[in-house]
This record gives C-alpha cells, structure tokens and sequence, in this order.
C-alpha cells in the first residue's frame, strides 16, 4: 500500500522573468508532520498555491490519494482532502464563530434556508475533534489570533481534512499558545491527518516536524528526517551559506549618563511601576508573555497610549510625552509589532513610506518639498539598508517581508532618533533577513544609539542584547544581568513560572 498521501513530480513554474519552482519533487506520506522551510522568494507559496489548485503549473504533475493530476482545479485539491490555513487565516471577523466554522459544509449543501441548530452542531462537532471549547457565539473579531487558528482547522475539519497546509501559522502566537497548537497537530496526526507546516522560526520544525523539505531560489535542496539536521546545517541549506550566530557585547567601560531612564512608569490596568535605563551603545531587551505589558510600555514610551503616571528622562532631562510627535522631537524612534498595519503605507511607495516622518526637513524656501533632497535622502537609506527593490517608486507592498521591515528601520532611522524601540523586530521574516536585521541594529547600537528591543523569541534578546528585563502582569519581575549566564529555557522558565504571576 503507499504510504504516499501526495507525490509533487517535477513541478516547474515560472512568471515573467522569474523562474518561481524549477523542477521540485516532493512527498508527504499519510499521518506525517512535515515542515516546508526556506527564504522568502524561494518558491514555498508558489508550491503551496500548486498545490491547493489555484496556480497551474508549467510541466509536472500532482498525485494525491494516488489519484493523478496534470492540472489540479481548486475543487479537486479540496475534494481530496487538501486544505491550506494561509497566514491571514480568511476567517470573517463579522461572524461568528459557528459561522465561520460551518460556512463550507452551508455553501455545500446549497439551503435557501439557514437551519441554526445544524451550524451549531457541525462547528461544536469540529471543536470536539480537536478539544477544544469555544463560545460559538462570539464574533471572530473578538477574539484571539490563537483561537482563530483552532477555528481555522476546526473548519478545514468539517471539509473532511487529510492534509492541512499551515503557512505560518504561529507568527502572532506567544510559546503557550504555539504548544497548544502544536499538541493539535499531534492529536490530528493520532487520527491520520497529515500536517505541512511552514514555517522561519527553526526551533519550531525542529520541535514539531519528522520531515524536512528545503527550497532554495525555487529548487528542492532535499527532504530530511529532522534528526539528521542541526540548525546551522538547516540555516546553511536554506540559505547556501554560513550565518554566524554571535552574542552582542556591550563594553561596559564606556557607560555614561543614560539616554534614556523610565521611573516609575505606570498606566492602569498594563503596567506598574516600570523602572529601567539605557546607556548610549546598550540593546536592553524586554521578553514576556502574552500580558506581560511589554507592547504597552513601547507604545506608552512612544506617546500612542501614554502612561498615567511615572517620569521619563532623556539625557537626564524630564520630557513630557503625550503623543507620538512629542516622542520623535524627543529622539525616540519606534519599529512596531505589526509592520502592515501600524508600520507601513502598505499601497504607498517606497520613498512615500521612507520620507513620512521627516517631510519638513525637506521643505525648500518655498515650502515645498525638494525633489533633490527627497531623492538623496531615499536613496541614502535604500542604499545603507540594503533595501532590495528595482524602483523606489515601487509600493512597499511589493517588497519581500524582510525588505519591508528593512524599509521601516529606513523610515524612523531617518529621524536621527537617540533611542530606538523596536517590537517584534524579526517577525516573519526569513533567517537571511533576520542575520541582516540584526547586524543593522547592533551597527545603530556601536554608534552610540541606546536599543530597546521587545520579543518573545528569547533567542533573539540574549543573541542580540546585553541586558534583559522580564516581564510578567504589567511588572519587571527580573533583569538577566549577564545573558551568557543564562540558558533559553532557564528564561521561559521566569517568564512562565506560576509564582512569579503570584508575587506580581
């Protein structure tokens, strides 16, 4: 019997210009776990997109449930048991989540009529499936980013799932709610439903796959058993070379004055008596849970949600910040947590994105904005940035995820902040992109620039920063003085630990 649940033979595709998938093979047997790994642009969306029936392959063909498909229509991937869970998960905020669930299995039976004990009951059903006990009352855009997911697979359950697609799927998840999903994938693989789980984040394929399949500039580099990798062996065949992965050193002979110091910062019903300091040259990171107050306090330091009480100090001068223009005429700079919606002009061009935060220091006599200094400056920081892009004029919708991250270190850098805060500075972005992102930030940092970085990826903050503070409720519950000193679980075990919740 085959153990085969779909065979990818030989597919290619190619757009103008741009060979997306070059002759890539590629199995998933029935009841596996798999991960799908590689760069933005290596051709892992295109795949997936073949494989859900709604790009059409040059040449190759698709065998699933060891049916043959030269070209696979939408309708037959969905036919046979294939479902994909896209990062944007294509959920309806305005319904329910009955509604949500249900709404394939409605469409199906084509009722003039909506009979709503049957939607209760098939979206109750599917949450069974996967242990879980959702109010199905609740409209979708109430709740969270992680429920959403279960609500996602629960309705890829009622199509009578036997290969669910995840892409990306724990991106905007904190580490409780990522082993919560993970333990699903595990119960649905007891029930024989193959998983194809993409993915950056290393250590989860690690944690969570059998197999590994890599795709680098559109061919298969190859698939492995997990045990057979390390993640500097993964990270060099995903990206064709050596990423160095080396701890951040702060010389702390060259401590000063702070630039910035937060005392007793307070904001009700997010944080309390919040006091810390940076030091000009110092990345200070600041992990925590869900809950933690960790994105309150960047946003109450950067005026869009300011703090009721406490004091900030930049360069020992008390400064009032009220709003985000009293935070940028302060020298505070901010990358935030969600770069498409609160860090981008998304439709807007690269230079419009780039230039936003500055307009009037590009004012001629006339009051105008001149052209040649808004050209020098665009390209100064696409240049130092190494923003990959053939046209500035190009929206930054356009751009790779790494590219638009890159472009809104582009747009506050150009403000010539003292401090940067920067939320979730790597989110969804590919390991390549991370190293860059990373290197760019520890540069701002030896030129004297104080660095808040905020991120639940501890990994990242003991890699890239000399200090780190960990919050829980709203409080500083510890300072990891020495980040050689401590290991990652050591620090989720702070983050975590129920006493440290109790003597908050």
């Amino acid at each position: 019997m085959n153990e085969n649940l779909l065979e990818i033979r030989n597919v290619s595709k190619a757009y103008v210009g741009v060979q997306a998938l070059d002759k890539v093979d590629m199995t998933i047997r029935k009841g596996e776990i798999h991960c799908l790994v590689g760069e933005n642009g290596s051709g892992k969306s295109t795949l997936i997109k073949v494989v859900a029936g709604v790009v059409r392959q040059d040449e190759g063909e698709i065998i699933i449930n060891e049916k043959l498909y030269r070209y696979l229509h939408a309708i037959d991937s969905i036919r046979e048991g294939v479902q994909i869970i896209y990062q944007d998960l294509s959920l309806f905020p305005n319904l329910t989540l009955a509604e949500n669930i249900s709404l394939n299995q409605e469409i199906e039976r084509s009722r003039k009529v909506i009979n709503w004990k049957d939607i209760k009951e098939i979206a109750r059903h599917a949450l069974d499936e996967i242990g879980e006990d959702l109010d199905l009352d609740e409209r979708v855009e109430n709740i969270s980013v992680a429920s959403k997911q279960l609500v996602a697979i629960s309705r890829a359950l009622t199509q009578d799932a036997k290969l669910i697609i995840m892409d990306e799927p724990t991106s905007s998840l904190t580490r409780d709610e990522i082993s919560r999903l993970f333990n699903v994938i595990t119960d649905l693989q007891k029930r024989g439903i193959s998983t194809l789980f993409v993915s950056h984040k290393l250590s989860e394929v690690f944690e969570i796959a059998e197999r590994v399949s890599i795709l680098r500039d559109g061919k298969m580099v190859g698939t492995f058993n997990t045990e057979e990798l390390d993640n500097d062996r993964l990270v060099y065949l995903m990206t064709g070379k050596k990423v160095e992965s080396t701890i951040y050193k702060f010389d702390e002979k060259k401590k000063k004055a702070p630039l910035i110091e937060v005392r007793n910062l307070s904001k009700s019903r997010n944080f309390k008596n919040i006091s810390f300091s940076v030091q000009e040259g110092e990345i200070v990171g600041i992990t925590g849970l869900l809950g933690s107050g960790r994105s309150e306090l960047a946003l109450a330091l950067f005026g869009m949600f300011p703090a009721d009480s406490g004091e900030i100090l930049l360069e020992g001068k008390r400064v009032s910040i009220e709003n985000t223009q009293d935070a940028i005429n302060a020298g505070i700079g901010y990358l935030p947590e969600d770069r498409l919606n609160q860090g981008l002009f998304i439709e807007h061009s690269i230079t419009r994105n780039i230039i936003v935060t500055i307009l009037e220091k590009l004012l001629n006599k006339f009051g105008f904005i001149s052209a040649k200094k808004r050209e020098e400056l665009v390209h100064e920081w696409v240049n130092r940035l190494k923003v990959k892009t053939p046209n500035v004029e190009s929206p930054a919708q356009s751009l790779s995820g790494g590219n638009q991250q890159r472009l809104v270190l582009a747009k506050w850098l150009a403000t010539n902040p003292r401090v940067f805060i920067l939320d979730g500075p790597t989110i969804g972005v590919d390991i390549a992109s991370k190293a860059t992102i990373h290197q760019i930030v520890r540069g701002l940092a030896e030129n004297g620039m104080g660095i808040i970085i905020i991120s639940d990826e501890i990994p990242e903050v003991l890699q890239n920063c000399n200090r780190v503070l960990v919050m829980a409720k709203g409080k500083i519950i510890h300072e990891v003085k020495d980040v050689t000193s401590v290991t990652e679980d050591e620090v989720f075990s702070i983050m975590s630990r129920k006493e440290a919740y109790e003597a908050v």
